[in-house]
């Protein structure tokens, strides 16, 4: 029995010593990590914050029917995504913190010219407003497609061996903790001031977000991080950069076409598959608001967002346990648990509108969430060769774009045909609705599962030089 008892205490001590050693070595990390999670978090909220209210926002001020509606929030995370693809090697060539400087000062006039919108003109499809506020959604796309690979090049740049899953981690909780925040702040600005207030209220958090990159991110505070890198780090750091510097113009291309992430078979099977479960993401936005503020009555429909933006909160939680417990697990393995956890809730929806339900669905969904997109997100970083994270990043990204565009483009029809406005939720669909996007979710984890023999024989876990 004495035995016994040894071994849970130790079993007990080894599993604290898992899940707190983590978190330790990441709070004795540098200012300038801290940083961009300070940035991440005032953007989190920012971006969730408007993202979470914009199919509505298009309905009753630009006058778009859900459709139209929809296609313009498809627009916007679409486009977000096909930039990454095209602006995440400017991270590699002018910096990371020009590279948050600019992206947030164009988002600043993307989302002062969203907001002034629909005082610019006659609304609807194609008049003014609506010209005016895709002016406003361009330079949101733009300015988070260079922000987004910036911010995880920089923790590459700012972390150790030691940190690297953890600092991952906690910028993606982070990013989600601020969009969490929207379902607290939101709901009493919107009461107050409508949808057009909230959007002010993100267009100077925008401002403050340029000033906390401005003061705490300075050259100093970059440089510092990159000092004091662990030894191999620095060392890592120094016979790259003497590598580089003695490659001609020539042979810089060369290495750049060479480990174009496009040329490997199963970076791009991996990265594609996951099309089909963050599908899921995209009804976070285009479906999740309208289905709680349609289907719904009472507490749930006055409250919505706090419901649309309970993902978050639990992501802020969730992730950083689930990547501690489980950074030493194979990737691959928890890639295939992680999106199968977060596929398979989708059919307690079938059961129809309940609260009980819509929590359960929330919570295991996102607890498959922090199982997989962290350590993905990690992943795609570091088999990315020297000078090439953010191109890396932006083309890991790249199913996204496809993701929102596809999602977009059916998600009203099913509002339309399921979760109608103006029906009695009596009289509504929703069952077939999720049941249908259950079936799409669970596509990607068969689909790693199947492939796991061949993917399994080259995966790659670091750049190999």
């Amino acid at each position: 029995m004495k035995q016994t008892s040894d071994s849970n205490k130790n079993l007990i001590k080894n599993i604290t010593k898992e899940l707190t050693q983590p978190f330790i070595d990441l709070f004795h990390s540098s200012r300038a990590l801290w940083g961009v999670n300070l940035s991440y978090l005032l953007e989190g909220l920012t971006y969730f914050g408007m993202v979470g209210l914009l199919a509505i926002f298009f309905n009753d001020f630009i006058g778009l029917d859900d459709i139209d509606a929809g296609r313009m929030v498809g627009f916007q995370t679409a486009g977000i995504t096909l930039a990454m693809l095209f602006l995440g090697a400017t991270v590699d060539w002018i910096g990371i913190r020009k590279s948050f400087l600019i992206s947030l000062s164009i988002m600043l006039v993307g989302r002062t010219l969203l907001t002034i919108s629909p005082e610019m003109g006659p609304t609807g499809l194609w008049n003014t407003a609506h010209i005016f506020s895709m002016l406003g959604i361009l330079g949101i796309i733009i300015g988070y497609g260079i922000y987004q690979p910036a911010a995880y090049a920089a923790v590459k740049k700012f972390t150790t061996p030691a940190t690297a899953a953890m600092g991952y981690a906690m910028l993606y909780a982070i990013m989600n903790l601020g969009g969490f925040l929207p379902g607290l702040i939101s709901p009493p600005v919107r009461k107050a001031a409508g949808i057009t207030g909230v959007f002010w209220v993100y267009v100077v958090l925008t401002v403050v977000g340029i000033i906390v990159v401005f003061f705490i991110l300075s050259k100093k505070v970059v440089q510092k991080a990159i000092d004091n890198s662990s030894q191999e780090t620095k060392e890592k750091i120094a016979e790259d950069k003497e590598k580089e510097d003695a490659m001609t113009a020539k042979e810089k291309l060369a290495f750049y076409i060479k480990n174009f992430p496009l040329k490997d078979l199963r970076f791009l099977y991996f990265i594609f598959i996951l099309i089909f479960v963050q599908t899921l993401f995209a009804h976070n936005w285009l479906t999740l608001p309208l289905y709680t503020s349609r289907a719904f009555e009472g507490f749930v429909q006055n409250n919505f967002e706090f419901f649309v933006n309970l993902n978050p909160i639990l992501i802020f939680i969730l992730a950083p346990m689930v990547t501690a417990l489980t950074s030493q697990k194979n990737t691959y393995t928890m890639m295939i648990i992680g999106t199968f956890v977060m596929a398979a809730p989708t059919f307690l929806l079938v059961l129809g509108p309940n609260i009980y339900t819509l929590l359960a669905f929330l919570f295991i969904m996102t607890l498959g969430e922090a199982m997989w997109q962290p350590r993905f997100l990690q992943w795609v970083a570091e088999i990315a060769p020297k000078n090439m994270t953010g191109i890396y990043m932006g083309i890991g990204q790249f199913p996204w774009f496809l993701t929102k565009v596809i999602t977009s483009l059916y998600s009203g029809w099913f509002l339309m045909n399921y979760c109608p406005t103006d029906v009695p939720p009596s009289e509504m669909n929703t069952e077939m609705m999720w049941f249908i996007y259950g079936l799409i979710a669970m596509i990607t984890p068969f689909g790693l599962l199947l492939a796991r023999k061949w993917m399994m024989k080259g995966f790659k876990t670091k750049h190999e030089v």
